[in-house]
C-alpha cells in the first residue's frame, strides 16, 4: 500500500489542496466541517468525470445493442473460433462499435479515484474532525452506519447499472451480492471519512447512470 501511494503521490497532494479548498468553502460560509468538504469534492470529481462516464454509457449501450447479433453469431460459428472471432469483428466495424471502448474511460479515471482513496485514507484533519455522529473523520465508524451504507449503495449501483444494461448472467448476479459484501466488511476498519466519500460516490454514480441513460433514451425515441 505504501508504494501504490507513493506512485501516485502527485495526484494525491492535488486532492488533498483540493480538499483543503472545500473546507475553506465551509470555513467561509461559517460551518467549518471537513465532512461537507468531503461531500463537495466528491461531487466535484464526479462531474469532472462526467464526459468519461458518459462515454462509457453510450459504450455500453451501443454493445447492449448488438447483443443478439453477437450471440447468433457465437452460435452459428461455435465449432470456428477464427471465423467466429472474424464475423464479431466484421459486426463491430459495422455497428461503430468499439468493445474497448466502454474500458477506456475506467484506466483514464483510475489514477483520480486512487488520489482520492490515498488523500482521504491518511489525511490529517487541521480542524474539527467530527461529522454529524461521527466523533471523528479519521476514525472507523463505531456505530457501523457507514459501512452499511457502503455496502447498501454499492449493491444499489450495481444492481441499476445491470438492469440499464441488460446484464443478467449468473456471474454477474453473484457480484451484486459479494462485491457489497466485501465493501461493508473493509469499510469497518477504514476512516470514517474514506467511508463517507464512498457512499457519496455511489449516489452520485447513481444519479448519472440514470441521466445518462434517460438522456440516451431520449435520443433514440427522437
Amino acid at each position: 500500500m505504501d508504494f501504490l501511494a507513493s506512485a501516485f503521490e502527485p495526484v494525491v497532494n492535488l486532492f488533498r489542496l483540493v480538499m483543503d479548498g472545500f473546507y475553506n468553502i465551509t470555513v467561509a460560509a461559517g460551518f467549518p466541517n471537513y465532512g461537507v468538504a468531503i461531500i463537495l469534492m466528491t461531487i466535484c470529481v464526479k462531474l469532472c468525470l462526467y464526459p468519461l462516464n458518459a462515454k462509457q454509457i453510450k459504450s455500453m449501450k451501443a454493445m447492449q445493442e448488438i447483443q443478439p447479433k453477437l450471440k447468433k453469431i457465437q452460435k452459428d460459428y461455435k465449432n470456428n473460433p477464427q471465423l467466429m472471432q472474424q464475423k464479431m469483428g466484421e459486426l463491430y466495424q459495422e455497428s461503430g462499435v468499439n468493445p474497448l471502448a466502454g474500458c477506456l474511460p475506467l484506466l483514464v479515471q483510475m489514477p483520480i479515484l486512487m488520489g482520492v482513496y490515498y488523500s482521504l485514507y491518511g489525511l490529517e484533519y487541521s480542524g474539527d474532525p467530527t461529522f454529524l455522529w461521527l466523533s471523528s473523520l479519521s476514525d472507523s465508524d463505531p456505530t457501523y452506519i457507514l459501512p452499511l451504507l457502503s455496502a447498501l449503495t454499492t449493491y444499489l449501483a450495481q444492481r441499476q447499472s445491470m438492469a440499464m444494461n441488460g446484464q443478467e448472467n449468473q456471474q454477474m448476479k453473484m457480484m451484486m451480492y459479494i462485491m457489497p459484501i466485501f465493501i461493508g466488511y473493509i469499510s469497518i476498519n477504514f476512516p470514517a471519512g474514506l467511508v463517507l466519500y464512498w457512499v457519496v460516490m455511489n449516489i452520485c454514480q447513481m444519479a448519472q447512470q440514470w441521466y445518462m441513460f434517460r438522456k440516451e433514451d431520449q435520443k433514440e425515441a427522437a
